[in-house]
């Protein structure tokens, strides 16, 4: 299969021919009318990458570090939840995939792996873990101890999902998991989204969230998680995940911590315009979700190797030999070269 699959676009379409309806319009979908997901793919073409010549790129090293470890590239897996439900090995898949990349992969909270169990699949991997604050408090401490006891070397608080989007896909689909599936992570069957009571006519997820998540997550909390823990805590979700809110982001930290952008990346060359904006490195959430349905592993191996690929050929024709040289002089505004 993956000889005729030659970018992400085509893992997605084959992933829809494979997936059952709900699933795919899960992993696929936004919320209400969809304006920010599909801006965040479209953002993108908003920026014009200029290319630089005679600069001797036989070489190109595309190493970088986030929070201090090494990968192989800028290129990293972003937490995407509930991965069993595209492939039996799930986030395991993901996480040996990302080993053989060598780059570094985000577990979700709702993962339909156990955060061992993703550890045990690829020693020596670079992990990370997101994490949602729970009205449990206690729960929400464990899973941060269960993350550091398990060698993950980072926590990325989400901070954007008080409630969860109206996603209308799923309540049409009134979606839940698999009955044979459940969030690892949790005990409970309330706790890990397999209650056999059901979640009414609404979208399940959307009311597992009003029921679990906590809705008065403020910096304070911020502070009390950072308290609990000698790893770094990122927060994820801060403004938007488009493209256009990224330079405001880098100016307003002024370099004092580390930048990263998920959201729309479907190319090489939105890796680069990302990075010429200021992002240390970007996150990739969907693509690998396609790529799991269509090969396990080795899709996900494939999508990462094309990705790095594109990334290679991008920093090639614009001159920059390593990450080094990626700065904003690489870009222009769409609108500034149509009017030239």
């Amino acid at each position: 299969m993956s000889d005729t699959l030659v970018c992400v676009s085509d893992y997605e379409l084959q992933a829809q021919r494979l997936l059952p309806k709900s699933v795919f319009d899960y992993y696929f979908s936004g919320a209400d009318e969809q304006e920010t997901l599909r801006d965040n793919v479209a953002a993108f073409a908003r920026w014009c990458l200029y290319p630089r010549v005679l600069r001797d790129v036989s070489t190109v090293d595309m190493s970088t570090t986030v929070l201090g470890q090494r990968v192989s590239m800028p290129i990293c897996v972003a937490p995407t939840a509930m991965q069993r439900m595209a492939h039996p090995d799930g986030e395991t898949a993901t996480a040996r995939a990302c080993l053989s990349c060598d780059t570094g992969m985000m577990l979700s909270s709702w993962a339909t792996s156990t955060i061992e169990e993703v550890a045990e699949a690829a020693p020596g991997a670079v992990r990370w873990m997101q994490l949602y604050i729970y009205k449990d408090r206690a729960l929400t401490q464990s899973l941060v101890r269960r993350a550091e006891e398990a060698g993950y070397k980072g926590i990325f608080v989400t901070v954007d999902t008080p409630y969860l989007g109206r996603r209308r896909d799923d309540v049409r689909n009134r979606f839940k998991l698999p009955s044979h599936l459940r969030m690892a992570n949790f005990e409970s069957p309330d706790l890990a989204f397999s209650s056999k009571e059901g979640y009414g006519e609404d979208s399940g997820l959307a009311v597992y969230v009003t029921q679990a998540i906590d809705a008065t997550v403020k910096w304070d909390d911020i502070a009390w998680l950072k308290r609990l823990t000698s790893l770094p805590v990122v927060v994820k979700g801060v403004l938007t995940v488009q493209i256009d809110a990224l330079p405001e982001v880098v100016e307003a930290v002024g370099g004092k911590v580390e930048v990263f952008m998920d959201g729309g990346i479907r190319k090489g060359t939105d890796v680069l315009k990302a990075l010429a904006l200021g992002a240390k490195a970007v996150f990739v959430g969907r693509p690998i979700l396609w790529a799991l349905a269509c090969e396990g592993d080795k899709g996900v191996a494939n999508v990462l190797q094309l990705l790095r690929e594109e990334l290679h050929l991008a920093l090639a024709l614009t001159g920059c030999r390593s990450l080094k040289e990626v700065n904003r002089s690489l870009l222009r505004r769409s609108e500034l070269i149509s009017r030239i």
